[in-house]
């Protein structure tokens, strides 16, 4: 059937209409209240709206899904829109999830930092708009009420009081310190405090003084008056603000990008904020971004009593009721000043946003001229070669799309079977394993490619390209200056078996962006060579042995004394260690050897 003959046969019951392209993908997704009337208005009249034109021109078919309800609908839309993520709609980037603080139900429970699927044996308090606010109150947590914030290993191995105790951080229940009712209490005090109920937690901290008190237990008096300080001087803080929780959303449009930013506001006070820049907004009015903007940021969160919006939407009714919250668009006049701080930082971060990526193109245009390239270097990546000594080499390659970092595109190549230090044969596994690899999955490749080095190992990379086969990729070297001083960088290019060098300023766009993305790239390669290396120094070589487990490791290490004593142990000294047979040690010397 015609897409014609399917609207005559169309519904008038709410839900979903998902428009699809000749290829059938999905292409948009839309609610309706009437489908039948709300489809059937993209084919029946003239539409002045050109992104819309373009979506209709596009349009090969159509699919619905029925709802009772239209708030079903909502909810069903933005589920689709995150599964598919129609090139037509406003779309979201997938944020983390928020960040809580989390009570164990250990025996001796723990506090600390938690993301993700919650533990339903657990408590969380929160949710938290970053995670630094939550690092920021357990720090606080620790100096009032010293529950443990250490993992489970740590605590069960404690014999002695860690430094944490030392220094008045902890009340080391995991040696005894401090009784198992006295934690509790404690313990119970902080969930109360989380919970919100300030004034109860005075109240009970304050009696439990006196009482420690008239029993003469005068150091634990002393604990619960300090905890009464401290907390007081936190509740006169905030005794002069509101006690609302809100958030608070405000919009920004300019040259057809928009901003939205959130403030989160809790027992009121600012807590946080984030900027948002959805996608697919270029010809939206600001209520209609807005209006998709809500469902996708809020639906599958825990959402705040109150959210204070700066545009007046036509569907607030609906979306408040998918949100289960109270949705205001005119704000009373004690509330106005957060509204007009979230549009002012939403037009700030847009101005900056805007400025951003005039520059980033404003200096691929310059490397394009530097360069001599044919057109605009958008996808660049660089390869840099890190080690200490010739020990863990890794290797790093960063993705930069229209000047900005693409960080999940990065990858990290752990170098092996090549002379320790030889950065030449490095540069060559890492670059015929990346595109060896982008060719065999038929992925795009680059426009530019930056190899941190100089003349032999910018050679290593085009022998690489040249043996399997590609000639697309422009090869650069960035060789360092002279005391790799930054801005005093040589870029290599080979024409023809000809290199040439070319020398920039040290303010030259084109070359603040080379240096940008190569510092990035030295940062993403020796963090990974870090983790790599300290890793392997603090496993033992007698781990990697076919046969020695825990147990055997210790008694051979208690034996001798210590790993280097091993290393000299001969076959014979090594039998006289408690289970170790003539076949192990034999394999034990074999293996330390290499």
């Amino acid at each position: 059937m015609t897409i014609k003959e399917n609207l005559k046969h169309l519904t008038k019951n709410p839900g979903i209409y998902q428009m699809i392209d000749k290829r059938g993908g999905v292409i948009y997704v839309g609610k309706a209240k009437n489908l039948k009337r709300r489809v059937s208005q993209y084919f029946t009249k003239n539409q002045s709206d050109g992104k819309t034109r373009a979506l209709v021109a596009n349009i090969k078919d159509f699919d619905v899904i029925v709802t009772d309800t239209e708030t079903q609908a909502l909810l069903l839309e933005n589920e689709l829109i995150k599964q598919y993520k129609p090139r037509y709609n406003v779309l979201l980037k997938d944020a983390k999830s928020y960040p809580y603080i989390y009570i164990s139900d250990d025996k001796h429970p723990r506090v600390g930092f938690y993301r993700g699927k919650k533990n339903k044996k657990h408590y969380y308090y929160g949710p938290y708009p970053s995670a630094h606010v939550v690092r920021d109150s357990l720090s606080l947590l620790k100096k009032i009420f010293k529950v443990r914030q250490c993992t489970n290993s740590v605590y069960g191995s404690r014999s002695r009081p860690c430094l944490e105790y030392q220094i008045g951080l902890c009340s080391a229940p995991c040696v005894g310190k401090i009784s198992n009712d006295n934690y509790t209490h404690d313990v119970a005090m902080m969930s109360l405090f989380l919970s919100g109920n300030g004034v109860e937690t005075l109240s009970l901290v304050s009696d439990k003084m006196q009482k420690a008190s008239k029993d003469l237990d005068f150091e634990l008096a002393a604990h619960y008056r300090d905890q009464l300080i401290a907390l007081r001087t936190i509740q006169e803080q905030h005794s002069s603000r509101s006690m609302e929780d809100m958030d608070v959303v405000g919009i920004a449009q300019k040259d057809g990008v928009h901003a939205v930013e959130v403030l989160f506001i809790r027992s009121g006070k600012q807590i946080g904020n984030e900027c948002i820049f959805p996608k697919n907004t270029k010809f939206r009015n600001v209520d209609e971004v807005l209006g998709a903007f809500l469902p996708q940021y809020y639906i599958g969160k825990e959402t705040p009593k109150q959210i204070l919006i700066s545009e007046t939407l036509k569907d607030k009714k609906l979306i408040s009721l998918a949100l289960e919250t109270k949705i205001i668009d005119k704000p009373r006049s004690d509330k106005k000043h957060h509204l007009k701080v979230a549009i002012l930082t939403a037009q700030e971060n847009l101005n900056r946003h805007l400025a951003s990526k005039f520059s980033k193109h404003s200096q691929l245009l310059k490397l394009q001229k530097t360069l001599n390239l044919e057109s605009l270097p958008n996808l660049i990546e660089c390869f840099d070669i890190s080690h200490t000594m010739g020990e863990a080499t890794t290797a790093s390659c960063v993705v930069f799309k229209k000047g900005l970092a693409k960080t999940k595109d990065y990858r990290q190549f752990n170098i092996k079977d090549i002379t320790p230090g030889d950065d030449y044969a490095a540069i060559n596994q890492a670059v015929f394993r990346r595109y060896s690899r982008q060719i065999k999955g038929q992925k795009a490749l680059p426009d530019l490619v930056f190899i941190d080095g100089g003349l032999g190992q910018l050679n290593q990379a085009i022998m690489v390209l040249d043996s399997i086969g590609i000639e697309s990729i422009k090869l650069v070297g960035v060789a360092k200056g002279e005391g790799r001083k930054a801005g005093l960088e040589t870029l290599i290019t080979v024409n023809n078996g000809k290199p040439k060098k070319i020398n920039l300023k040290p303010h030259d766009e084109a070359l603040l962006l080379v240096n940008n993305v190569r510092d990035e790239s030295h940062r993403f390669a020796l963090k990974n060579h870090r983790n790599r290396r300290d890793n392997r120094r603090k496993s033992s070589p007698l781990e990697s042995i076919n046969g020695i487990g825990r147990a055997r490791r210790m008694a051979i290490l208690n034996h001798f004394g210590g790993l280097q004593e091993v290393q000299k142990a001969s076959t014979k000294e090594l039998q006289k260690v408690n289970g170790i047979s003539h076949s192990l040690a034999t394999k034990i010397v074999a293996s330390l050897k290499n």
